[in-house]
């Protein structure tokens, strides 16, 4: 059976093709051939290139571990350490918000009618 190619928007699209030349030119300044990178990231040749072109089928930590390994910055970051330190400020403001939302019971059409 053929592989099913996700639909994807224009701009995340446009994204993963600005990551994977990011990834590409990294990979170049090292003088690394795709095979190279792969034995790094632990994927083929084949699946960096895939990266590097912006295909949407490479699983996202595929992607992130690869862009990591060539030293592209990611969320602003340039280090391992600064993705964690991310990751923890996130964690700290998503334990402020309560862990069940539940939806309005409000049946008021228009607030504005008080």
């Amino acid at each position: 059976m053929p592989k099913v190619i996700p639909w994807i928007d224009q701009a995340t699209a446009d994204a993963l093709r600005v990551l994977g030349g990011q990834i590409r030119e990294a990979r170049h300044a090292r003088k690394w051939t795709a095979e190279d990178l792969g034995e790094r990231v632990g994927v083929t040749g084949r699946t960096v290139t895939a990266i590097e072109s912006g295909k949407p089928t490479v699983a996202v930590g595929t992607v992130l571990r690869t862009a990591l390994v060539v030293g592209v910055d990611l969320f602003e970051a340039s280090s391992p350490e600064e993705i964690a330190r991310l990751r923890r400020r996130g964690e700290e403001r998503l334990a402020l918000i309560p862990r069940r939302t539940f939806a309005s019971t409000s049946t008021v059409a228009n607030d504005s009618a008080f």
